[in-house]
């Protein structure tokens, strides 16, 4: 897998700042962006990376005695500012990534929250069950393996589970780094409003340094897949579902010239089998490898009819395979691919089409029995908007009963879409105004969207998707008043409801 650019400068101070008029002038601030969009280049007066709880500790306690505030991140995945913050202290928690302690008789991990997904994954592997498998994460969030868990939980994320409710139904308990550098133990019966509002809370609440996680016997599951519409979607999760299958999404249609776009797509899930049903497990199979991905991509820019062809290709021809309930969660995933995409571009593209681009993401949320009624209005929006679609997936969600400010606050049917947008202000408004007409039409079904994956929604939205949201700010004030965990999207969210 190649390395993009954005990858690369990630956390490398930059010597020389280039005004427009060429001038340069020294600058030693490191500059920050995300890895998905790169739509949020942020500089930071630094970066500290503690490999100890000590060493967190003091790099919190440090910021206070100097009055600075902080920001924090892993992978660098979230966008819309959520992880980063301009002029303030980074945290990277890449390096707090050790088991802590198991229990191999209840199935619980407790480790270090800097770890990624696939360090959680192998942690389970040398976890035997009391029947003689091994443990497993229940889930993970999708599209995307280098993501800590720690931001994963700030996010409060979630998997294909067909009946799921989002991370926090896993989480056991939190270690949080409070304001004033202390270790700070939460559950939900020890300090539980913390525990509520750290989970979903988006970094706000505290240094995420270790948490407890709920794990599930490891299995092995068949892909089933149907090529369907959309007409026939939920009829056929829930025939999946009472066929045992515990995972699945659907892959829809995004060329906007088909009359099948947004109605017709692949739905893959995933059934357990028993232990004594013949079973081959290749997980190999179970995502395209880098090439075909790069291929895929390119016919989703290029040729949309072409590239949903591939797709369900690939996926029908694995219909029967076998694959283990945790590694097959597993993705390919190409940071860079914009980037190859355009190297190879024939030589008489315009330099209108030269202009760096990348997909931002928008989640939304509806009433699984209003899923038609709000795909019929995206394809509206999308087609006034004249915004293209390279990506999109439909999911359930199961109605999240823990956190303070939940994002399903209902099930769900989830919708994401992945939109092409250009670097510069046309395509960033073409993109802002799309999101804020799925977020209407989401809302007009009393559906909601997710906080932090950008900056467009209105106040009005913001508050009739998350009437909490104030009481959400004034707790993390009362939890932390000297604001000392911020960023430019707490920052941006405070001063639009002020």
């Amino acid at each position: 897998m190649f390395r993009s650019a954005y990858e690369t400068k990630l956390a490398q101070p930059t010597a020389a700042k280039c005004h427009p008029a060429g001038v340069c002038q020294e600058n030693p601030m490191p500059l920050l962006n995300d890895v998905h969009s790169a739509l949020n280049p942020t500089e930071v007066l630094r970066v500290e990376r503690p490999s100890t709880i000590d060493e967190l500790q003091a790099g919190v306690r440090a910021a206070a005695r100097e009055g600075r505030a902080l920001s924090c991140a892993g992978g660098r995945h979230a966008m819309g500012g959520q992880q980063f913050a301009r002029n303030k202290v980074h945290l990277d928690t890449t390096a707090l990534k050790s088991v802590l302690s198991t229990d191999c008789e209840r199935g619980l991990l407790r480790i270090e929250a800097g770890a990624t997904w696939p360090d959680v994954i192998a942690a389970t592997h040398s976890m035997a069950t009391p029947r003689g498998g091994c443990w497993a994460i229940r889930q993970k969030q999708t599209g995307v393996d280098n993501v800590t868990l720690g931001g994963s939980i700030s996010a409060n994320a979630h998997g294909r589970g067909l009946a799921m409710q989002p991370l926090v139904e896993d989480i056991e308990d939190l270690t949080l780094v409070d304001a004033h550098g202390e270790q700070v133990l939460c559950s939900r019966t020890e300090n539980p409003e913390l525990f509520s509002l750290a989970i979903g809370g988006y970094g706000l609440f505290g240094i995420i340094y270790a948490a407890t996680l709920r794990l599930t016997p490891r299995r092995r599951v068949v892909r089933l897949v149907d090529v369907l519409d959309l007409s026939d979607g939920m009829n056929a999760v829930w025939r999946r579902f009472g066929q045992g299958c515990l995972y699945g999404d659907f892959q829809f249609v995004i060329d906007p010239r088909d009359p099948a776009f947004l109605q017709r797509g692949v739905f893959a899930c995933y059934r357990p089998v028993d232990d004594a049903e013949p079973l081959v497990v290749d997980d190999a199979s179970a995502d395209l490898q880098p090439d075909a991905w790069l291929r895929l991509l390119g016919l989703a820019h290029n040729d949309k009819a072409a590239a949903f062809r591939l797709y369900a290709q690939h996926y029908v021809g694995t219909h029967g395979n076998g694959y283990w309930s945790d590694t097959m969660q597993l993705s390919t995933y190409l940071p860079g691919y914009a980037e190859f995409l355009a190297s190879h571009r024939p030589p008489e593209t315009s330099v209108a089409s030269a202009v760096p681009e990348t997909l931002v993401i928008g989640e939304h949320y509806v009433p699984r029995q209003r899923l038609a009624q709000f795909m019929e209005a995206a394809g509206t929006v999308l087609r006034a908007q004249n915004v293209e679609v390279i990506y999109g997936t439909i999911r359930s969600i199961l109605r999240d009963t823990t956190s303070f400010l939940p994002w399903a606050k209902d099930d769900f049917a989830c919708i994401v879409f992945n939109l092409r947008t250009r670097h510069d202000d046309a395509g960033r408004r073409c993109t802002a105004d799309a999101f804020r007409g799925l977020i209407d039409a989401a809302l007009d079904l009393d559906g909601s969207f997710f906080l932090t994956y950008h900056r467009h929604a209105t106040r009005e939205q913001l508050l009739r998707a998350y009437p909490r949201l104030p009481d959400f700010l004034a707790a993390k004030r009362r939890y932390d008043p000297e604001e000392r965990f911020v960023s430019d999207w707490y920052e941006h969210v405070s001063a639009v409801l002020r």
